[in-house]
């Protein structure tokens, strides 16, 4: 299985965690490593590179912080440029139909604050929602997220441990769908 991680990080050079994931996971074999950022500082993006890499993999990481409760702003403007109309859905949009998608985040929030009781009053997936929909559009099969709780809370051994832990979650043959509807 290919698998393609985008990394959307605005400043993957200040982040503990997301930074770390990135260098664990281009150790690994099948794996093409991304920097959207990096690749589109002006925001400019390269609507036909950028669909060519998504259809030569099978696994599609969006790797990201979880930003007010949702993605970096680049990774949203890359959804509108990339997945058109008649490529990605539509009566002839089928180049993403099979292909899987796993959305990989850390927040600042303890687990604990992510839920009904908790201090922001919803669990992540509930927040990652209009992503599940989007792949739901495009045909994907939207995979359980990896979510890794209180980034900022970890130790320089938590967050070693995270980054096995996310590769060997993200790279597993097999992973659940996200049941929830």
């Amino acid at each position: 299985m290919k698998t393609l991680v985008l990394v959307f990080h605005p400043n993957l050079s200040a982040s503990r965690v997301n930074q770390r994931w990135a260098e664990e996971m281009e150790k690994q074999d099948g794996v093409t490593l991304h920097y959207v950022y990096e690749a589109y500082p002006d925001e400019k993006i390269d609507v036909a590179a950028e669909q060519r890499l998504l259809e030569q993999h099978d696994r599609i990481v969006l790797q990201f912080p979880f930003y007010w409760y949702s993605s970096p702003s680049l990774l949203k403007k890359w959804e509108d440029a990339v997945l058109t109309y008649g490529w990605a859905f539509g009566s002839e949009g089928d180049k993403l139909q099979g292909k899987e998608l796993l959305i990989a985040t850390s927040t600042g929030v303890a687990i604990e604050g992510y839920s009904p009781e908790g201090t922001v009053g919803y669990t992540v997936p509930e927040l990652l929602r209009p992503l599940q929909a989007t792949s739901d559009l495009i045909g994907t099969s939207y995979l359980t997220p990896y979510v890794l709780y209180g980034a900022p809370l970890l130790s320089d051994e938590g967050i070693e441990q995270s980054a096995k832990d996310y590769v060997s979650y993200a790279l597993k043959p097999k992973l659940d769908l996200l049941a929830v509807r």
